[in-house]
């Protein structure tokens, strides 16, 4: 692994010449991002992450903390976060960025650890990769919730990408889920291995949720097909 999605946030961090990301799925053309994003503030944040901030509370694992932008706003709130991802490089950043409790793990790696809220947010579901590994990590997920912990986690139905037919329904192809999705990002013409990636329609996530022995509330829907839901 190159690890370009980290390299693009800790040259952002430490003003190392600086270029957008690009990324791609298997059902869209190369799409540029801007780091910068990733940096963003409070204010700056869509309603739902604003929301799942808001509701965090007690002692917090931020999950695929990225630059760490999520976790700086609850630490400088006096709240006690942990925060991980499986990226060197965007560690070191969050390192740089005064985040106190920073460190490279895998959260199926996290053992005899727990937490009063588990924050999964930017496509949360995303680190499922596919639909029949979401099981095996709301299962993980459950072992590291204290009583009355909960876990809030964001995701996007994304039907809405796929062609209609005259009737009304959907042209869908391939087989198996339409959110297990395949990722490719480039940075400073670099190519990382293509991962999957997991979009999670409500429906499903709230039958995963119940089928391992969780409850689903939805929290919030945002303007595009978008919504922040709550495990517990």
């Amino acid at each position: 692994m190159k690890d370009l999605f980290g390299k693009a946030i800790l040259d952002f961090q430490t003003h190392t010449s600086s270029e957008d990301l690009v990324t791609e799925t298997n059902i869209t053309e190369p799409d540029e991002m801007s780091v910068a994003y990733l940096f963003r503030s409070y204010a700056e944040m869509p309603k739902l992450e604003q929301k799942a901030l808001q509701l965090a509370k007690g002692n917090i694992l931020d999950i695929g903390c990225g630059a760490g932008s999520h976790s700086l706003y609850l630490q400088e709130k006096g709240l006690h976060v942990t925060s991980i991802d499986i990226s060197e490089n965007a560690i070191q950043a969050c390192q740089l960025r005064g985040i106190t409790n920073a460190r490279v793990q895998n959260v199926l790696e996290v053992q005899n650890e727990k937490y009063d809220t588990v924050l999964l947010l930017m496509n949360g579901t995303g680190i499922f990769g596919t639909l029949a590994h979401t099981s095996k990590y709301l299962q993980h997920l459950k072992t590291l919730l204290n009583p009355n912990g909960q876990i809030l986690i964001d995701s996007s139905d994304i039907i809405y990408m796929f062609d209609e037919e005259e009737d009304g329904s959907k042209w869908i192809p391939g087989d198996g889920y339409y959110g297990e999705l395949t990722f490719t990002i480039s940075y400073k013409n670099e190519t990382e291995a293509s991962f999957p990636w997991l979009y999670l329609d409500y429906n499903t996530l709230q039958n995963a949720a119940a089928a391992n022995g969780l409850q689903c509330e939805l929290v919030l829907e945002g303007d595009h097909y978008d919504y922040l839901a709550k495990l517990y």
